[in-house]
């Protein structure tokens, strides 16, 4: 007799997808076991995102099937999915805070007393049971708002688990965890392997994924490039899989050696809020700094305190010497700094105003005579921003949503460099761009550094970051882990010739740099 063929947790097969023009996932297969933990791996665009969101009916796929338990999804939407037994826990978490534990882990599926009313009791017992089931301690009457992050965390999986989810995808669950809820996170994920759930575990902390998972798949450039168990892939094999050989891509930008000056930007232990944590570092006049890290460790941080939006609790700030109290955004403006911010379409740009409206709105008081804006010297001062950044836009009088996205953060940039800051703090500054928009840029960045600009460089693409940056700093945790010349990456044996060769090699190196400074733990370093 013919032994049964297994049946997948979860199957996707030949699975295709594109948004207008851009191919998100080619042609993709992906496999997972039931009580099995496996990891999705990938640099950011590969296509992780687009096929989770297929197999949470979020997208429905241009071609490819999709099987759970054997049985196709016929029906794409997340509704479906849910029906299935699929259950995503995003990196935001979709809890409300005012509520208690066990009110959020039965949203919308309440128990019912006498008369129909909700019965908050039963509900406790039940999540206390779930919680007790999985052997982790939360209390279901807290208050989610007064949870740590971990617990949080445990919530929504619990919720998750309530649903008889029999396929669980987590996207970074353990970005804004402590070292304790980590461990904790994991038991938690082993004892649900253990009763039989799928487990699909995104992270780009590849220590974790060592640990955790037992199998990976590994996308690049929306392509599926390797299934393989854990054993066969230890952390270097992942890197040389996620960077791979890729098109020339930054390849082409000529860094060419800026002229450093004086300090222009200094921080002397300087911490936040919450991040960062003892922060020290200089950038000079004409020299691009990379701050460079993982998801949740604290860039961003960073670059809000610089800009003033968070506080400084401790510390200094200097620029050109001198120390500077920036409690709000005016008075970095003021001392010189600007900020080009992550979001552009939240916090950088009003999309239904005019590229000339964007680009001047932040130096208004200097165009004002009394209480009139001078025209000719707004529209003097766009023509400006628009042919120095090649903005390609039908008038300064269109509006900023009728623009590609390159040419939107164009104007983002624009609006900025219209306060003629001597500090320039970019945050992920060609998220979402095409390649040749991200040369432009990466191109401008070299070119204001020549200028005598100090310039921070937030960015989550590496090449991007090796092509603009003399210098990277590795952040982990709110803390500088680690001082990286852009000179010390590159591989002297890579083809002189070859710069595409030379970049991923260089990017390769950073990877592992990165991955080892999250090894060190959370011990304080300055950097100078």
């Amino acid at each position: 007799m013919t032994a049964a063929t297994p049946v997948h947790a979860v199957e996707m097969k030949g699975v295709s997808k594109s948004f207008g023009g851009v191919k998100a996932l080619i042609d993709v297969d992906l496999q997972v076991e039931k009580g099995e933990i496996h990891a999705l791996l990938g640099g950011n665009g590969a296509g992780k995102s687009t096929i989770l969101k297929v197999l949470n009916g979020v997208h429905v796929p241009d071609a490819g099937t999709v099987l759970v338990d054997g049985k196709p999804l016929t029906e794409i939407s997340p509704e479906a999915s849910r029906r299935a037994g699929i259950a995503m826990i995003f990196q935001e978490m979709s809890l409300i805070p005012t509520l208690t534990v066990a009110q959020n882990v039965f949203l919308t599926r309440e128990a019912k007393g006498a008369f129909g009313l909700i019965d908050d009791r039963a509900a406790e017992r039940r999540a206390a049971d779930l919680f007790k089931m999985l052997e982790v301690e939360v209390d279901p009457k807290a208050t989610v708002g007064n949870l740590g992050a971990g617990q949080r965390q445990l919530t929504e999986i619990v919720k998750a688990i309530s649903q008889d989810a029999r396929v669980l995808v987590l996207d970074e669950p353990s970005t804004a965890l402590a070292i304790s809820d980590v461990e904790r996170l994991f038991a938690f994920l082993r004892k649900l392997k253990s009763q039989g759930v799928a487990i699909i575990y995104v992270s780009h902390r590849m220590d974790e994924i060592a640990r955790i998972a037992d199998r990976a798949t590994i996308l690049r450039d929306g392509r599926h490039v390797i299934t393989a168990p854990l054993s066969e892939l230890p952390i270097e094999t992942m890197i040389e899989q996620i960077v791979g050989k890729r098109s020339r891509g930054l390849s082409d930008v000529v860094r060419g050696q800026s002229s450093l000056g004086e300090p222009l930007l200094e921080l002397d232990n300087v911490s936040g809020p919450e991040k960062p944590k003892n922060v020290s570092f200089v950038v000079n006049r004409g020299e691009v700094v990379g701050l460079a890290g993982l998801l949740g460790s604290g860039r961003s941080a960073i670059a809000r305190v610089i800009a003033g939006i968070d506080p400084v609790v401790e510390g200094e700030i200097r620029i050109a010497g001198k120390p500077v109290a920036i409690t709000k955004p005016s008075e970095a403006i003021e001392a010189g700094v600007a900020l080009v911010p992550e979001d552009r379409l939240r916090q950088g740009v009003i999309a239904e105003h005019s590229v000339a409206s964007n680009v001047t709105l932040a130096v208004l008081d200097r165009l004002s005579r009394k209480t009139f804006v001078s025209g000719k010297k707004l529209r003097d001062l766009t023509d400006e921003q628009i042919a120095r950044l090649r903005i390609k836009t039908a008038s300064r009088d269109s509006a900023v949503r009728t623009l590609s996205g390159g040419n939107q953060q164009k104007v983002v940039i624009g609006k900025w460099l219209s306060t003629d800051p001597e500090i320039l703090v970019l945050d992920e500054p060609t998220a979402g761009i095409d390649i040749g928009s991200k040369s432009e840029i990466i191109t401008l960045v070299r070119e204001l550094a020549k200028a005598g600009k100090a310039i921070v460089l937030i960015s989550s693409e590496l090449s991007e970051m090796l092509s603009a940056c003399d210098r990277i700093i590795i952040v982990s945790a709110g803390r500088l882990v680690d001082d990286v010349s852009r000179a010390d990456l590159d591989d002297p044996s890579a083809p002189v010739d070859d710069p595409v060769a030379r970049l991923q090699a260089a990017e390769r190196k950073l990877q592992i740099a990165i991955q080892n400074a999250l090894a060190k733990g959370e011990g304080e370093t300055h950097v100078h």
